[in-house]
């Protein structure tokens, strides 16, 4: 590693020829020995921000950089790139046998590893805290990152116990710089950070949360799966994407059933066999057109640049986990789609859920505001990117400009002015309450307001309500939609096991006529034509070898970077990483674009580092000029 400004090794390792947004003055910090809490959006480029001061710090004799990593996959992965890269770095995780790990302490020890990556309950035990006591002392511990950061706080929505134990740095190695790093925190969450992670001193960083390439919608479920279904056909076919659903059952069940609709979907879960897991993960990221379906154990690290679609089927907890998840989507900034299906179901699980929740009734009151501002990004008849980077504090114009606008903005929903029919609802619960205290749920409540004579309503005699058949001119769907904006708007409750309808205080102001509601139109989101993509005589997937590439390019380029793909399989699958860690799509397409001619012109293209053009240069121009498919190239 030649280079010895964060420029130049920006230039000569990662193979970028500038810093982006806040990078270039993050690193300026950390690289002088300063602390940072650094708040970036997926896909951001927020590896950068301590992968070039560890390279900095070392190359000044500094040592190794520890970087508190919380999963196995990401420090896999970040250790392949970097490693690919020229940058000689490792991991300690439970993967490795006792002689790889002994090998590993004794190449950190030495002072020879740029950066490791360790989980946070490896780093915090006695014995790894004796052998950074040693590095610290001879002068070789030049950093430490704290990736997902958020993990501290308990009131972020991924909150690991773990992380607690990591104040110790800045109690033991005060004079270490640390660099903390999140892609979601709000204000409540950030100031948690700073305090367990003792960053007082720190400079904070906050860029933009807003991710242009990302298109948001959100649909009334009906018929979820469906939906989902021809949400993919429609749009993304052959794609990459995930499906988030809130139980594990859920997630076996989707991901067999969109098999059987002919879509490559794989499941995964906490309560998968382990190894499972990896093979389902491993696929996931080397192969091009996997769905996977998953609960929320899946997705944090995950660095696969080409996902393009991120579905939720369940509504999340809160504002801060929908970001995170929908993130994963188009981190190569090329468009992507965050898709979600949501119900009065929804509603009803997930205020059931702080509810039953045995913790304090201040984290309650929390959570609870947390899921109101999701609910109202859900419920919105507006611009959602504004309501959802409003939520980070951030202030935008609505996004009908973008090419990825959100379905609000595209096609803006009719509305309905539901407040008398709010009034009514809410009058007829108070209804079922005065008869002998009765409590109904959502289902039988609809029944009786639209004037539907079922056995239920017959028994308890509910067709004699003054409230009965009130509402005979409002659809089902549009009184479904009216509870779930009366429970999201805290003016009606669940309780017990059956969900049952309970006025709270608030809902005098509704019946008064003093709060308004106005709600979206229910209605089915339009189908859009099919995005461009290589076609088949069978009109299935195409698969990667079909798919767009990330640049326009002519007949010819589009040959040279299909070649360029088969060529990348090759050396991906003999240096078994994902084929992104080699090179992005976007990298291949520059130079099926450009067609360098010599190795000084392939430098030339972003992505390229000196590493990089060393081991494949001429590989690569060989398979430019059209020449025989090269032989595997040695690292």
């Amino acid at each position: 590693m030649p280079a010895s400004t964060p420029l130049s090794i920006l230039q000569d390792v990662f193979g970028y020829a500038a810093f982006r947004g806040a990078q270039q003055a993050i690193i300026d910090h950390v690289v002088t020995g300063g602390d940072a809490l650094v708040l970036m959006p997926t896909g951001g480029g927020k590896s950068l921000c301590y992968q070039v001061p560890a390279i900095q710090r070392h190359l000044n004799e500094r040592g190794v950089a520890i970087v508190v990593s919380p999963l196995i996959a990401l420090m896999h992965d970040q250790v392949g790139a970097l490693e690919e890269a020229g940058v000689h770095a490792a991991f300690l995780n439970s993967s490795l046998t006792m002689e790889e790990a002994q090998r590993i302490e004794r190449e950190m020890m030495a002072g020879r590893l740029v950066l490791l990556y360790a989980a946070p309950e490896r780093i915090t035990t006695p014995r790894f805290l004796a052998q950074l006591d040693s590095l610290h002392e001879r002068g070789l511990l030049s950093l430490f990152a704290i990736d997902e950061a958020h993990c501290v706080s308990q009131w972020g929505h991924d909150f690991r116990e773990d992380y607690l134990g990591l104040n110790v740095l800045h109690e033991r190695f005060a004079d270490v710089p640390r660099i903390a790093l999140t892609a979601t925190a709000d204000d409540l969450t950030r100031a948690d950070i700073i305090e367990r992670l003792q960053l007082q001193s720190a400079r904070i960083f906050i860029s933009s949360f807003d991710r242009p390439n990302i298109r948001y919608a959100i649909v009334e479920k009906d018929n979820a799966r469906t939906q989902l279904l021809r949400f993919i056909q429609d749009e993304h076919e052959g794609d990459a994407g995930i499906v988030y659903c809130q139980s594990r059952k859920k997630v076996e069940e989707t991901a067999a059933w969109l098999e059987g609709e002919g879509i490559a979907a794989l499941p995964y879960h906490a309560g998968l066999d382990a190894a499972v897991r990896k093979k389902h993960q491993d696929r996931f990221l080397r192969e091009d057109s996997i769905v996977m379906v998953a609960t929320i154990a899946f997705g944090m690290g995950i660095d696969k640049p080409d996902v393009r679609f991120v579905a939720h089927l369940d509504l999340p907890k809160n504002i801060e986990g929908y970001y995170q998840e929908t993130g994963r989507a188009g981190r190569d900034g090329l468009p992507a789609n965050a898709w979600m299906a949501y119900g009065l179901a929804d509603v009803v699980n997930q205020r059931r859920m702080i509810e039953d929740s045995p913790a304090a009734e201040e984290f309650k009151r929390g959570q609870r505001g947390k899921l109101d501002a999701l609910l109202a990004l859900a419920e919105a008849h507006d611009c959602r990117r504004v309501r959802l980077l409003a939520y980070f504090g951030e202030n935008t114009e609505r996004c009908a400009a973008y090419q990825n606008a959100c379905d609000n903005c595209q096609n803006a929903p009719a509305t309905w002015d539901a407040t008398e029919a709010a009034r009514k609802a809410l009058s007829c619960i108070y209804r079922f309450h005065q008869n002998r205290g009765q409590r109904f749920g959502a289902g039988h409540l609809i029944d009786v307001l639209r004037g539907k004579v079922t056995d239920k309503v017959t028994q308890f005699h509910h067709q004699e309500l003054s409230t009965f058949g009130i509402g005979a001119d409002v659809s089902e769907a549009q009184w479904r939609a009216v509870l779930r904006q009366l429970i999201a708007l805290g003016h009606v409750q669940t309780e017990g096991e059956y969900n049952t309808l309970e006025l709270t205080a608030t809902a005098r102001d509704v019946l008064r006529g003093d709060v308004q509601l106005l709600l979206r139109q229910p209605s089915e989101a339009p189908r859009r034509a099919r995005a461009a993509r290589g076609s088949t005589a069978a009109g299935k997937s195409s698969g990667a070898k079909d798919r767009a590439p990330p640049v326009a390019l002519d007949a010819d380029g589009l040959e040279r970077f299909t070649a360029l793909k088969a060529w990348r399989a090759e050396i991906a699958r003999e240096h078994n990483l994902p084929a992104y860690i080699v090179f992005h799509d976007a990298t291949l397409a520059e130079m099926a674009r450009a067609h360098p001619q010599s190795l000084d012109e392939l430098a030339g293209i972003s992505g390229v580092g000196a590493k990089k053009l060393e081991a494949y240069g001429r590989e690569i121009l060989r398979v430019l000029s059209g020449g025989a498919q090269p032989e595997p190239t040695d690292r």
